[in-house]
């Protein structure tokens, strides 16, 4: 039953302050939100924000506000009220409870062991007994999810999605730099050399040596979050999140606005990170102007040095509402200043795909590696590709450049 109207709760479990004050103030509803997704509720990252929006336009003290901001934004449909009604009185409390308490998260998906009969001997009679030995096998759900499209994944595979891709990293191809550190094998270091030969008052002593430094190349993700990327846009970015929180990657949101996103995807909660990136993109589910984007990138941070030797990897169908010539002009120019250049194209994996599309003919010259990015196995591949492992180039396209 729904609380009354006026019902004052002044618990932790109903503040939240508006857009812009520091993200431990949501962290309460945050849980909540992930409570409902462990009941089976799809909560997208869109509803999450919405649902804070409206808890801080009207009043976060009053408790019937807490509970009518969730259920108008989180709910999807009818069959969602009633677990709703069971998470919202779990977690914050029934009415007149001392304290809420919390509902405890789904565990883990484990590995199960199934025993299968081995296939009797061709020709035997029929409904004879197998011959061959019990076959193990291990079945896991997180195996099958792996090949799944994200577009069709319900709610519950979605968490458990999300959960797979927190565990996500992601590095650059090793590259070697100009620093030197000592090293047992090597070029012989002059100067450490002398200095020893010096301790010793001029008697031979052993040669020093030193090494290059190698280091991860940085990697740029430029994630396309317009309207026809929705049903992907939610997995790419926590697997941008993911590449955040690794190392050296640097992320940007195209549709119809570049919008740099790195600093909001480096909190380590991924749903107060994808909070924080809701609320600084203002162009979700828009248009997609590609051309006009990559040519911004260019003039403000990829001339400058951010592409200069990097992995840039762009994450788009390809569909371009602009001009198609200049998208290939400006792709042209990426190519020229990046290390390698890799299209992760969602609708890839479909069947009878051609990259038809004016945008995706006009990039394609310009592309070393293009690849999938429909499941998490592909997100898989993407990864060992921007590292420059073999495993994931055996299933890359090698684009041909102009």
């Amino acid at each position: 039953m729904a609380p009354a109207d006026g019902e004052a709760d002044r618990s932790p479990g109903a503040q939240s302050g508006p857009p812009g004050t520091p993200l431990g103030a949501d962290a309460v509803l945050v849980g909540f939100v992930r409570a409902l997704r462990a009941a089976g509720l799809d909560v997208s990252t869109e509803r999450l924000y919405a649902f804070l929006r409206a808890v801080a336009v009207l009043r976060p003290g009053i408790r019937a506000d807490v509970y009518w901001a969730g259920r108008a934004t989180l709910c999807g449909g009818h069959d969602d009220l009633e677990r709703y009604e069971r998470v919202f009185a779990a977690y914050f409390g029934a009415r007149g409870d001392p304290a809420p308490r919390r509902v405890r998260a789904t565990p883990p998906p484990r590995l199960r062991l199934t025993v299968r009969e081995a296939v009797g001997v061709p020709g035997g009679p029929a409904g004879s007994e197998p011959t061959g030995p019990p076959t193990a096998t291990l079945a896991s759900s997180a195996e099958v999810l792996r090949h799944r499209d994200v577009a069709g994944l319900d709610g519950a595979e979605r968490a458990q999605l999300r959960r797979l891709l927190a565990a996500f990293a992601l590095h650059g191809q090793s590259r070697r730099t100009a620093r030197r550190r000592p090293a047992r094998r090597g070029d012989v270091d002059p100067r450490r050399t002398v200095r020893e030969l010096l301790r010793r008052g001029g008697e031979p002593a052993r040669l020093r040596r030193h090494a290059r430094v190698e280091r991860p190349r940085r990697v740029v993700l430029l994630v396309d979050v317009s309207g026809s990327m929705a049903p992907y846009a939610d997995a790419l970015l926590r697997f941008a999140h993911a590449a955040v929180r690794a190392g050296r990657t640097e992320v940007f949101t195209i549709g119809t606005r570049l919008t740099r996103t790195t600093r909001e995807l480096s909190h380590r909660d991924p749903d107060l990170a994808m909070t924080a990136l809701a609320a600084a993109v203002p162009d979700w589910r828009g248009g997609t102007r590609l051309g006009e984007l990559l040519r911004e990138f260019l003039n403000r941070w990829g001339q400058r040095g951010m592409a200069r030797g990097a992995v840039v990897v762009l994450m788009s169908d390809g569909w371009e509402r602009g001009d198609p010539e200049l998208l290939g002009a400006q792709m042209r120019r990426l190519h020229a200043l990046a290390h390698q250049v890799i299209w992760a194209n969602p609708r890839k994996a479909r069947p009878g795909y051609a990259p038809l599309a004016a945008g995706m003919a006009a990039a394609l010259p310009s592309v070393d590696a293009f690849v999938e990015g429909h499941s998490l196995a592909a997100l898989e591949r993407l990864a060992a590709v921007v590292r420059g492992a073999a495993d994931g180039a055996d299933d890359v396209k090698g684009a041909q450049r102009a």
